[in-house]
């Protein structure tokens, strides 16, 4: 990704064009929505770009006027030449992987270490934005896995939580830091997205404190072991270039809410 123009930062955003790829994705969606609202133009890359699922991009602030979605087989390389010609900056989001078995982690890791290769060999600016277990509203009308991840704790589906930890971030704040290093001219290299690391059993008394409605588990499935101590990370590189970290907490809280809001998450009635 080239740096962004000197000067004034409004009329150089004005006359940029970034292509987002798998533009109807959880965080992608949220990276047209905040590049529309700083005044960019965007081109999103979408399989069918007449699917009902990625309608919500056309009712974004600014859509009408600065988003066109394309066509794109991203197996197809003159299909992916023609979507980024002419634009500034790609932000890459999409994994075109198979789903049986899951390639999914196994294909983000080998495609940045392609990309990392053919960025040298041809002088590429590349920056890489690696973000943790991705949290918060839905865009899209579909729920994602990091969602199904909280969600089978408060539909019952979950009896017990793991022994396990994992580190979380908010959507916002991935696709905000996308589009940091992109304005950045000193961005460089791989920038770990994460705002904290939770056990499971952290996470569950989050989650029962801001909804006691709900039938979440307080019983770990591992009893005999010693807890599992939390990741440890720096963000400091993020925070560095500016970017502030929305809590855990206010995450958790906005990522039900939206959950209920879109109706895939039914809200108990209350008792008299």
């Amino acid at each position: 990704m080239p740096p962004a123009v000197p000067g004034d930062e409004s009329s150089s955003i004005s006359g940029q064009t970034i292509c987002v790829t798998g533009a109807g994705g959880f965080i992608a969606s949220w990276m047209v929505k905040l590049l529309l609202e700083k005044g960019y133009t965007v081109r999103g890359t979408l399989r069918n770009p007449d699917d009902p699922k990625n309608g919500h991009l056309k009712e974004l602030e600014g859509a009408k006027e600065r988003l066109t979605l394309v066509k794109v087989d991203l197996l197809d390389l003159n299909s992916v030449k023609q979507a980024v010609n002419g634009c500034h900056g790609v932000f890459h989001t999409a994994s075109p992987v198979t789903d049986n078995p899951n390639w999914y982690c196994y294909g983000k890791a080998v495609a940045e270490q392609a990309a990392w290769e053919v960025a040298k060999e041809k002088g590429v600016d590349l920056v890489v934005v690696n973000p943790v277990l991705v949290l918060g509203p839905l865009l899209q009308p579909t729920i994602n896995a990091s969602t199904i991840h909280i969600l089978k704790y408060l539909t019952g589906s979950a009896k017990t939580y793991a022994n396990a930890t994992q580190a979380y971030v908010h959507v916002r704040d991935v696709a905000l830091a996308h589009i940091l290093v992109y304005e950045k001219p000193s961005a460089s290299g791989r920038y770990l997205c994460a705002e904290s690391s939770l056990h499971r059993g952290e996470l569950v008394e989050i989650l029962a404190k801001y909804f006691p409605e709900y039938p979440i588990p307080t019983r770990c499935s591992d009893e005999k072991n010693p807890r599992v101590k939390p990741h440890i990370f720096s963000n400091k590189k993020l925070r560095d270039l500016g970017l502030e970290f929305t809590p855990v907490s206010q995450c958790l809280y906005e990522t039900v809410k939206s959950l209920q809001e879109q109706g895939h998450l039914s809200v108990p009635k209350k008792e008299d």
